[in-house]
């Protein structure tokens, strides 16, 4: 008598990829989708990529954090940095007590600051950290390679 088959189980690829984030409004962000291939992607996912360069905007008002931002990726792009790690906090609860709260103000305006600023051809992607450079309080911004 022949053993019967194992009903078919596809092939272990890993963790499964990270849900997507709102990063500040309900539309469609082109910087989060686009602009990587699968081997940057698995390799943030699994924090193998260490920041070449690391702005920490968390605790600012959002004037200085919108100033801090264009500058620390005009510094960045100088140094020719590939991954620049942006801290800006968590974002704002989703709770309706805690809405009350300033909290996540930075995290809110951050996608249309990179998307507006003078800097957003130098950009490939930006996808949400691992949680050992930050998790939900912080960003990666894919630098494109220079010309």
């Amino acid at each position: 008598k022949l053993p019967t088959p194992l009903p078919h189980r596809p092939a272990f690829s890993g963790p499964p990829p990270p849900k997507g984030e709102d990063f500040g409004s309900a539309k469609s962000r082109p910087l989060t989708h686009h602009g990587l291939d699968a081997s940057w992607d698995k390799k943030l996912a699994r924090a193998t990529l260490h920041p070449d360069f690391t702005l920490d905007l968390h605790g600012h008002s959002l004037d200085a954090a919108h100033a801090r931002l264009d500058h620390g990726l005009a510094q960045a792009a100088a140094l020719g940095a590939r991954l620049v790690l942006v801290i800006t906090g968590l974002p704002r609860p989703t709770e309706a007590a805690d809405r009350g709260q300033r909290r996540g103000a930075i995290r809110a305006k951050i996608m249309d600051w990179i998307e507006l600023g003078s800097h957003a051809s130098r950009i490939a992607a930006v996808r949400p950290a691992h949680r050992r450079h930050g998790g939900a309080g912080a960003l990666y911004l894919v630098m494109k390679k220079p010309r």
